[in-house]
Order: C-alpha cells, then sequence, then structure tokens
C-alpha cells in the first residue's frame, strides 16, 4: 500500500507540485488549503505524514500542529517561507518532527518526506503487541515501554512526541554514555537527511519539561556542556 501524504499549504502552486512529486515518488498526497480544513482532514483520515505550512488562513500552522500533537504522533514536517529561529523553535517544540524553509529542493523534501515515514514504521512496528512482550527500560523512577511506546515517571504517565520519545529511548538504552547533538540528530532523523542540529536542543527541552521535577536543574537528562547529552543513571 502506498504511503499518504496530506499537505496542508494555501499556495496552490506549490501545494500542487508537492502533489505531483509525491505521485512520481509512488505516494498517495491529499491537499488542504487552509488551517481548519487541514486539521479536520488530518483528524478524519489515515495519512502517514503531515507536512504544514505555518501561515495558512482560518488557522495558523503553529495551532494546527499543537492540535494534532493531541491525537497522533505521526510524523509532521513544517514547510514554511518563515525562516527565523524563533519559528523553528516553536515549531519543533510544540512537536513538529522537522522544518524546511521555503524555497525548498523537491527532491531533499521527498528524501525527508521517506526518512521519517520509514522511521516511525520501523519505530512503532512493535505496538500492539501482546504485554508480556513488553521490554521495560527503567532508570530510577523513570520507565520506558519500547513496545507500547508508553513513559511513565514517578508513577504518572507522561506523553511524548515520536521524536521526543525516540531521544529519551535512546539516552535510557545507554545510561552515562554522552551522545552529542549531531550523533542524536543522525540515529532520530537520519544520517541522510540534512538539517539544523539545534533542533536536537529543542526537543530536549521539551522532555525535560515533561519528565523533570524542575527542568531547569534536570535530573534525569545532562548538559555535558560543549559535547551533548547523558542520562544520569
Amino acid at each position: 500500500m502506498a504511503d499518504r501524504v496530506l499537505v496542508i499549504e494555501d499556495d496552490q502552486s506549490i501545494a500542487e507540485l508537492i502533489r505531483d512529486y509525491l505521485e512520481i515518488n509512488k505516494m498517495e498526497a491529499d491537499l488542504a488549503m487552509d488551517g481548519k480544513q487541514g486539521l479536520e482532514k488530518a483528524l478524519a483520515s489515515d495519512h502517514d505524514l503531515v507536512v504544514l505550512d505555518l501561515m495558512l488562513p482560518g488557522m495558523d500552522g503553529f495551532e494546527v500542529c499543537r492540535r494534532l500533537r493531541t491525537h497522533t504522533q505521526k510524523p509532521i514536517l513544517i514547510l514554511s517561507a518563515r525562516k527565523e529561529d524563533i519559528d523553528k523553535i516553536r515549531g519543533l517544540g510544540l512537536g513538529a518532527d522537522d522544518y524546511v524553509v521555503k524555497p525548498f529542493s523537491p527532491g531533499e523534501l521527498m528524501a525527508r518526506i521517506r526518512a521519517h515515514i520509514a522511521r516511525y514504521k520501523r519505530l512503532t512496528a512493535g505496538v500492539g503487541a501482546p504485554a508480556e512482550r513488553e521490554n521495560v527500560i527503567r532508570v530510577r523512577a523513570l520507565e520506558v515501554g519500547t513496545e507500547s511506546r508508553r513513559v511513565r515517571v514517578r508513577d504518572s504517565e507522561v506523553v511524548l512526541s515520536g521524536k521526543e520519545f525516540d531521544i529519551l529511548s535512546l539516552l535510557m538504552g545507554r545510561p552515562g554514555k554522552v551522545f552529542s547533538k549531531e550523533e542524536i540528530f543522525s540515529r532520530i532523523w537520519g544520517a541522510d537527511v540534512q538539517g539544523d542540529i539545534s533542533t536536537v536542543t529543542v526537543h530536549i527541552r521539551r522532555i525535560r519539561e515533561k519528565i523533570e521535577a524542575d527542568p531547569s536543574d534536570p535530573d534525569y537528562i545532562e548538559t555535558v556542556w560543549g559535547v551533548g547529552y547523558r542520562l544520569r543513571a
């Protein structure tokens, strides 16, 4: 079955260009021309990835992203002419998996879309398996179920985005090991994806906000200045 991509973009020429490239790459495309319609389509249909513009009529892309993340962990790729760091940080902080600035290379966009879909499918392949197969990683009061993709801290369940979960699982798999930002980006987003490694910093901040008692003084994810991050055992 072909992968399905929802493109929420109000510029018809750009939306149709992306649709054409998706079809050339053997994927199905569904288009929405405003934020409200895009959100409705995303919630009503089963897409493998959402390409999301920010400057949309009716409801902007930030709000669409925020609402989508309360319902699904499937990849969201923001595509926007807004190239300021604050917009990237806000979009990624709301749970987007990637941020591509216009004008863009259609070939690179297709590569990113394929990489995100493939990684999501690979990482969720075990979801729905019988409970006895669940592999739980525990570090003090923090627990991660690798098959169910559930996280509990201090006996309370927390909800992470797909990339947040992947990063936390990577760190918990090797407590005490220092991972550089470049290594985290390569492992989570894929070695063939070109992107801004500041994305990693944004996701780490979001994870801390969800699992740390005091995010400003983290007990689990430690910053190793000039190097990267590690999980304290």
